[in-house]
């Protein structure tokens, strides 16, 4: 990789892959703002709006936390929950906490590669003698950032306690 500096879009932060590759986490009542997003076979239809409400509700409460990390879990064909990491309570949003332990690893690629991340995932996961809680998915840029940027990273998050 060149020396050059990634030029910020803003929209989506840069990504630095570093931090999150190979990792072991552990939160303890975390706090995130949730919010639900319709999807059609796992393809969001509304996820840009539902981000942009959320963190205009953020940026106004002043809750903004120092890293951009949203988690999403995928629950079914037609939704998801996303749950955005934000640094204290925001009015009018919906805030719940994670607890518990989480290998984490990055990926990059087309979004296609999901259920092939998500089985290597949990290969990983047993690999560590651990087992498969839950799995949230960190979508790190959106689309458009992601062609801006070259690189389309996705951090899976595996709950393991």
């Amino acid at each position: 990789m060149n020396n050059q500096t990634i030029q910020p879009t803003g929209c989506c932060e840069p990504f630095n892959p570093e931090p999150w590759q190979d990792k072991e986490i552990t939160w303890q009542d975390k706090i995130f703002v949730k919010d639900h997003v319709t999807s059609f076979f796992h393809i969001p239809l509304n996820m840009g709006k539902k981000i942009v409400k959320n963190m205009e509700m953020i940026e106004k409460a002043e809750a903004k936390a120092s890293h951009q990390l949203m988690l999403t879990d995928e629950k079914s064909l037609w939704g998801a929950d996303i749950y955005i990491d934000v640094s204290k309570n925001v009015p009018s949003a919906q805030i719940t906490t994670l607890s518990g332990t989480f290998l984490t690893k990055v990926f990059e690629g087309p979004y296609q590669n999901v259920g092939k991340w998500a089985r290597e995932m949990k290969g990983y996961v047993e690999n560590k003698g651990k087992k498969l809680k839950k799995l949230y998915f960190s979508y790190t840029t959106c689309p458009k950032c992601a062609k801006v940027y070259g690189k389309n990273y996705v951090v899976l998050f595996a709950q393991i306690n």
